[in-house]
């Protein structure tokens, strides 16, 4: 049997409550039969090749598979388009007059696209494009708010066959201009500005900013969002309006190899140039087709809300691609979830009449500390499946999500992917799944994931893997191949290791752990951030909690919790006591924090995620690093003086 110091990392939280599918649920749900996971187990290039064949192809495919590792090819030979499939073949049915699109502006103004009304504004756009030189292989930076011309545009070029590259819109001026360089973009799309909490984002200021030092970019298309006033420059700045104006709307799908690229989207890791990740075209629609249809069990009447931002993969898959590839109706929200109050959420479920909301837990856990009098402001009886992304939900988060949002009668689907798979890969099916609150269940029929020990072999706990290459997986990280071998194919022969931690249970159910780089060393023993902070938030009062581990001359580290209550709750020295205990009790008293510092906010990225490398700069005492990424850098200097005064 291992020691604990010879494991990756240890699992020490214990979760016991189960959530089998309600009964009516799962008699209607798209899959109810346990055997598709073995089917697909026998097969899984057979079970990838039926989901291909629900798409549109030009051309059908000669090879379903080439796997030289660490390199995948699917679906060889096939042409098709990810624009015609996410509206061509949609038009000509009875989803021609069906809402493709409902779009809520921040400040309450709204718009509803049917896919006609799309496939007419896509091709006038692409034509456009055309129209001024762009062609097939030509790299598009798309830096706007999320508005319908973000959906457009991104439709618009993979119609053409031109591979975009969208930066989110939160993100500065030098890091769209390092991603504008990276791609070697000549031309960019932007908007005046974006609204977030009742003020400007000065998009077009910023893309200026970031030409400075762009001098191939010779074309930007900005569109009138608010209305502020920007520079326009000579020969180069046109607006959207005046782009596509006299342009006829007919624009001919352009068929694409299922390997041509589809579109580059840049992580924004901590440290290091971020990585232009490939995902290319037949493979990526194939996986974010099958999963969204499966995953969120998709009806034909639904009303389907996934809240992320088209600057992250999920809005690629989730709110553009996959949604649209099945003709469902895909609400989009430029705003914040608290403007002008914080039931606006919980407004638009209503208002739009929302059956599905996809959420991230960083929401869900400041909706617990914001409390339960905001989601029932509201009339939230239209839902019927709620789902997670983005990292793993606490258990009490999860708990909170399914009795007060969905209220005990809509099954939670904690979803696991990454930037880098392109589709959802650990989840439920909910019509199949007994849920436990915290887990992500189990692995995608047609998906190979396990855990693994150092040495590689399987354990109860340790590091996450893919053996086997799925269809939207990443071809590789632009410019540098190297790379991509290094961070992803060289820790285990020929098996894709995801970063991240996970244990297994006695069902084979898979528990995220958290990333690997952010696992402590206590007394040579590897502990989770993710479960001291899940301990953490399982206590009353706490509504979200983030764990870092400090150097201690005993221990190697300490640990260092840094806390956020729930409305009516004050952080009081017996309160901290009581924090130390509780975690003690859940997990063992080798997770009992040393410092445990109450913060009204945490420093979160505009994406919701905690930076926890900030929180390592403030405990050790280091200067802060990059700040840009902040949704609120006046968080991270509160903290700091806070910390210090402790």
């Amino acid at each position: 049997m291992a020691k604990a110091q010879d494991l990756p990392i240890e699992a020490l939280l214990r979760e016991k409550r189960k959530f089998p599918p309600p009964r009516e649920f799962a008699r209607r749900a798209v899959v109810n039969k346990a055997s598709v996971y073995t089917e697909a187990a026998r097969n899984p290039v057979r079970f990838w090749e039926a989901r291909a064949r629900e798409l549109h192809w030009f051309k059908p495919w000669r090879k379903a598979l080439e796997w030289k590792p660490p390199y995948a090819k699917w679906f060889l030979g096939g042409k098709l388009n990810v624009s015609y499939n996410c509206l061509d073949r949609h038009v000509t049915t009875s989803r021609r007059t069906k809402a493709a699109l409902i779009w809520e502006g921040e400040p309450g103004d709204t718009r509803t696209l049917t896919y006609w009304d799309l496939y007419r504004e896509v091709q006038r756009f692409a034509a456009a494009l055309k129209r001024h030189g762009i062609r097939k292989g030509d790299r598009v930076t798309i830096y706007m708010p999320m508005v319908p011309e973000v959906a457009i545009a991104m439709l618009a070029c993979a119609r053409i066959g031109a591979p975009h590259s969208v930066v989110f819109g939160g993100f500065s001026p030098e890091s769209l201009r390092d991603r504008i360089h990276d791609a070697d973009s000549r031309i960019v799309i932007t908007a005046d500005g974006g609204w977030r909490r009742g003020a400007t984002v000065p998009l077009k200021q910023n893309t200026d900013d970031a030409l400075k030092e762009c001098p191939d970019v010779n074309t930007v298309i900005v569109l009138r969002r608010t209305g502020q006033p920007v520079d326009m420059q000579h020969g180069r700045d046109i607006w959207w309006d005046e782009f596509v104006k006299g342009v006829e709307a007919k624009c001919p799908a352009e068929p694409m190899d299922s390997e041509d690229l589809l579109y580059l989207l840049y992580t924004s890791g901590s440290t290091g140039k971020p990585k232009g990740i490939i995902h290319t075209t037949g493979g990526y629609l194939t996986g974010i087709a099958a999963t969204h249809r499966w995953v969120f069990d998709l009806r034909e009447e639904d009303v389907y809300w996934c809240t992320a931002d088209v600057g992250w993969v999920t809005g690629h898959s989730y709110v553009v691609y996959g949604p649209l590839a099945n003709g469902a109706t895909t609400v989009m929200y430029e705003g914040t979830p608290d403007f002008p109050d914080k039931d606006r959420f919980w407004r638009i479920v209503e208002k739009h009449g929302v059956t599905i909301c996809y959420t991230a837990p960083t929401a869900i856990r400041t909706f617990m500390k914001w409390g339960e009098a905001y989601p029932k402001r509201c009339d939230l009886s239209s839902l019927r499946l709620l789902g997670t992304v983005g990292e793993p939900i606490n258990p009490e988060a999860w708990v909170w999500y399914w009795k007060v949002i969905g209220n005990g009668r809509c099954p939670v689907v904690d979803t696991w992917w990454q930037t880098e798979t392109g589709q959802i890969l650990i989840t439920p099916l909910p019509g199949l799944t007994t849920l436990k609150p915290g887990s992500a269940t189990r692995a995608f029929p047609g998906i190979d994931a396990d855990v693994l020990d150092e040495r590689g072999k399987p354990a109860a706990s340790g590091y996450l893997v893919l053996r086997k290459p799925w269809p939207a997986m990443l071809r590789g990280i632009w410019g540098d191949p190297e790379r991509f071998v290094q961070q992803y194919w060289s820790k285990f022969e020929n098996i894709y290791f995801t970063g991240d931690g996970a244990k297994r249970d006695d069902d084979g159910y898979f528990w995220l752990l958290g990333r690997v780089d952010d696992v402590m060393n206590i007394s040579g023993h590897r502990v989770s951030t993710m479960e001291v902070e899940s301990a953490l938030v399982d206590h009353k009062a706490v509504a979200e909690a983030a764990v870092i581990g400090r150097p201690h001359d005993i221990k190697g580290q300490a640990i260092a919790a840094f806390v956020t209550v729930k409305a009516g709750v004050d952080g009081t020295d017996g309160l901290q006591d009581e924090l130390k205990q509780h975690v003690a009790r859940k997990i063992g008293a080798l997770a009992r924090p040393d410092d445990i510092i109450f913060s009204a906010e945490l420093p979160k990225t505009r994406s919701g995620k905690i930076m926890r490398r900030l929180l390592r700069d403030i405990a050790e005492g280091r200067t802060l690093g990059d700040t840009t990424t902040l949704a609120d850098p006046a968080v991270v200097a509160a903290l700091k003086r806070q910390y210090d005064e402790d």
